[in-house]
């Protein structure tokens, strides 16, 4: 295992892309609409942008959290599809004019560009209601998906990211402080991240205990996840992140080199990444948790 945010850290988070991706891919592909009687535009505007590129990292933390406990990959494939699916319907929205107004995206205009707002809403819709439909129909064990669903809900839900977006929004050049800001983002950010790696033991098959510590694991880096986020607003470009840089900035949003200098959010973030992969160094494979844990402090070296 490579030391969290050491140099070998993105290549090995690239071997993992290699080794997960492609069942992220197939997961989607055969849990994702097909032979459906919907508008033909609703789904050229869905499938726009759950194809149009990305790391796939919450499929990634789905299935890096059935490994780490000892579990089946197969078993956690709807999970996954379903978690891309309400990531990409977040994505939709978050770039509509009336939240962060974004042009671009992975490196491509908007859904609401390439398209129009009206059918970007719906398309983000129907990912979101569709990837309940998968948990529901395609994990066969009731009681498992039943506990998917409710983790899904919590983390997607007014509890987590849309509480989290909302709070994000009133933010809004109001005066920057730290409390203020770790509770919008364990909501906007953390609580998905969470989730997937939550979701991922239940499709293992851990116990609670073993869940806690996933858990724990998951509210670190996805607190991480989000200061890394603000930190390479300020200092990426457009072609490193694949959308518009700045934004944060122009928006006066509470971010953490705000509240905290670039320095010092920096080394937060790490703090935040160490603290993670000690929580899951018990378990019986984490090195692809940790991995992905690492590479968030890569990208900003």
């Amino acid at each position: 295992m490579t030391k969290a945010g050491g140099r070998n850290a993105k290549y090995d988070f690239e071997r993992l892309v290699e080794r997960f991706n492609p069942l992220a891919d197939q997961a989607l592909k055969r849990f994702a609409w097909a032979n459906t009687t919907a508008p033909k535009k609703l789904v050229d505007s869905m499938n726009y942008s759950l194809w149009a590129g990305g790391k796939r990292l919450r499929p990634m933390l789905v299935l890096a959290g059935c490994e780490a406990v000892g579990g089946k990959l197969k078993d956690a494939m709807p999970a996954a599809a379903a978690f891309e699916m309400i990531h990409t319907y977040s994505l939709i929205h978050d770039d509509l004019p009336a939240m962060d107004d974004d042009d671009l995206r992975r490196g491509k205009p908007t859904n609401h560009k390439a398209f129009d707002e009206g059918t970007a809403i719906l398309a983000g819709d129907a990912m979101l209601t569709y990837a309940f439909e998968v948990l529901s129909t395609h994990v066969k064990d009731a009681t498992r998906a039943n506990a998917l669903v409710r983790e899904l809900s919590r983390g997607a839900g007014m509890e987590g990211m849309a509480g989290g977006q909302l709070l994000d929004l009133e933010a809004e050049g109001a005066r920057p402080n730290i409390d203020t800001l770790r509770g919008i983002h364990q909501r906007k950010t953390g609580a998905l991240i969470t989730s997937a790696v939550v979701c991922g033991g239940i499709c293992g098959g851990a116990k609670a205990a073993t869940l806690k510590k996933l858990r724990a694991f998951g509210e670190k880096i996805g607190l991480a996840f989000q200061v890394i986020d603000d930190i390479l607003d300020m200092t990426a470009t457009a072609a490193e992140l694949g959308k518009s840089p700045g934004k944060d900035k122009a928006a006066n949003k509470m971010t953490y080199p705000a509240v905290m200098g670039l320095i010092g959010a920096k080394k937060h973030a790490e703090e935040l990444v160490a603290a993670a992969v000690k929580q899951v160094a018990g378990l019986k494979a984490p090195a692809a948790l940790q991995t992905i844990a690492g590479y968030f402090i890569a990208r900003t070296h």
